[in-house]
Formats: structure tokens, sequence, C-alpha cells
């Protein structure tokens, strides 16, 4: 009878310790993937407390468990299919009859995918479960607005260019690649045309478009001439060898639509001169204003 009672006993005890072991196991719920090396997985004997533990996939692609005398292949399996291959070496070792196994992920370490560039959050994450273009896009927060027209996409040790507005603004499913891990995502900044000199607002506009940009746009941009700008103004631009060119435009023509508008490249720097000559007159205009001005008051001074 005590014999009995106590086969009851042992056998609530295992009863209790199996659930116990399988909701540990279901804390990681991660997304069934092949596993690989450096990735974090918990290994669950039931009745074997002591091969239950959590381990990591090592350098060479395998596992290593107590009481195995040597190490379980991991890489590129998936966790069911592993499991299965525990159960067999602990039998084929005669270490346990008639094993009960469960493998669960606890963090993948073998699926980075990285964002770079023109975006607001750079990072590196986990390529866990089903994830696209646009979601790693999302996890980066977005691209800024220096953000050029194409994204540059490694895998595979090949390069592809992805417009911006075709992923984007035209939604193409055909461009919002599934990854799988081990891509690099690269979002360049935008191209510039830089604009200085007698403008009311100098500075480097971003071409993001890839539309052609001209004169008239660049000067659009920098809202506007001041009246001080000369007639003649300069395209600075490097050929193929890096040498710097000059290039004459007349400016004043194509404002009066006499001459057409010029296009710009790439990295071309716009200059706008002083009109010397403009300035020195209306100067001597001014002071003239100015004088007549205090006459007619009654302020001027004599000394």
């Amino acid at each position: 009878m005590r014999a009995f009672v106590f086969l009851a006993s042992a056998v609530a005890v295992v009863a209790q310790v199996r659930p116990n072991l399988m909701e540990e196991a279901g804390k990681f719920n991660l997304p069934s993937q092949r596993l690989g090396v450096d990735d974090l997985i918990a290994v669950s004997v039931y009745d074997a407390p002591e091969l239950t533990r959590t381990v990591r996939v090592e350098t060479d692609g395998t596992i290593h468990l107590p009481l195995l005398k040597k190490g379980i292949a991991a890489s590129g399996v998936f966790a069911r299919q592993l499991e299965t291959t525990v159960a067999d070496e602990l039998k084929d070792e005669e270490i346990l009859v008639d094993p009960i196994v469960k493998i669960t992920v606890v963090e993948y370490h073998s699926r980075p995918i990285a964002v770079m560039g023109s975006v607001k959050k750079p990072l590196t994450f986990q390529a866990v479960g089903y994830v696209t273009l646009l979601d790693a896009l999302a996890n980066a927060e977005g691209l800024t607005p220096e953000a050029g027209t194409e994204i540059l996409l490694t895998r595979n040790d090949k390069l592809e260019r992805i417009p911006v507005k075709r992923l984007i603004k035209d939604a193409d499913p055909e461009v919002n690649y599934v990854l799988h891990g081990g891509e690099e995502i690269r979002v360049p900044e935008a191209s510039k045309i830089f604009v200085v000199g007698n403008v009311k607002k100098p500075g480097a506009f971003p071409i993001r478009d890839g539309s052609e940009e001209s004169v008239l746009k660049m000067i659009a941009l920098a809202e506007g001439l001041t009246p001080y700008s000369a007639k003649i103004a300069y395209v600075y631009r490097r050929d193929e060898n890096g040498a710097k060119t000059e290039i004459p435009i007349e400016l004043d023509k194509i404002m009066q639509r006499k001459s057409p508008d010029v296009t710009l490249r790439v990295d071309d720097l716009l200059y706008i001169p002083d009109n010397k000559t403009k300035r020195a007159t209306m100067t001597v205009l001014d002071r003239t204003a100015m004088f007549g001005a205090s006459v007619g008051s009654g302020m001027l001074i004599w000394h």
C-alpha cells in the first residue's frame, strides 16, 4: 500500500514537471525560421532537468548538451527538426529511453538587416518572421528630408537600385522585397545644386525627382535675385577628370526671355556676382535722396 502511494506521488510530480517545462518553453514564441550561428535556443528535455537549458549555436553550426559526446548540427535546420535530432542522439547514446524534447528560439542573431544613410534612426535588427523592405524602413522611422531618389539594397553580394518613388509613392509590390537577413539597406543623400551670390536665399538645393534643373528653377528656389545682381552669371562645373570649368551664363537675357534657360547638372555651382556699377549708382541715388529729404525737412546741419 505504501509503495502504491509513493508511485502515485511520483507520477503526480512528473505530471507537474512536464507542464511546467512546457510553460517555460512557451515563453519564447518567435516565428519558426532556420537556425543560424549565434542564435540562442531553449532546450527542454522532460524528466531530465540536467539537460534542460539555453544554448547558443556555435561558430561551427553545432550545439553542445551535457552527457552527449559530440555536438549536434543545428545551423540551417528548423527547431522542430532539431528536436528529433536531439532525441535520437539521447537514445543512441543510451542516456534516455524515450526522450521528449522541446526546442524554442529565444533570440535570433544570425539574420541581421542593416539600415543606414538618410534615415531617421539607422539601426541593425534581426529578420524575425515576415519582413519586407518597407518594414525595414519603418523600423528606421522613415527617410529624412535629405534622402535621395533611390534606395540601395545589397543582398547575396549583389547591389539593387530601387527608386524611392516606385517603392513609396507608387507602392509597387514588385520592389517591396521580402528580406531574410544578411541584407544591407543604404539610403544615399539627394544630389545637390549650389546657388551663391546675389540671391535672397543662397544654399544647397537637393535634387530628388530626377527632373531637369535649370538656372531659372534654381533662382526660384533661392527666392529670387537681389537688386544688385549682375547681368552675367557663372556656372562652375567639374569635368570627368575633376578639373573645374567656368561657364558664363547670360542671366539678364534669360530673365528677359531673350535667351533660352540653361540646364544645370548635379553638383553644379551657380554663382551670381555683384553688379558693382549698379550698386554704386544705387548708393549715389540713395545718398542724394537722403540729402534731399534732410533739406526738405530742415534737418540739415551745417558745420
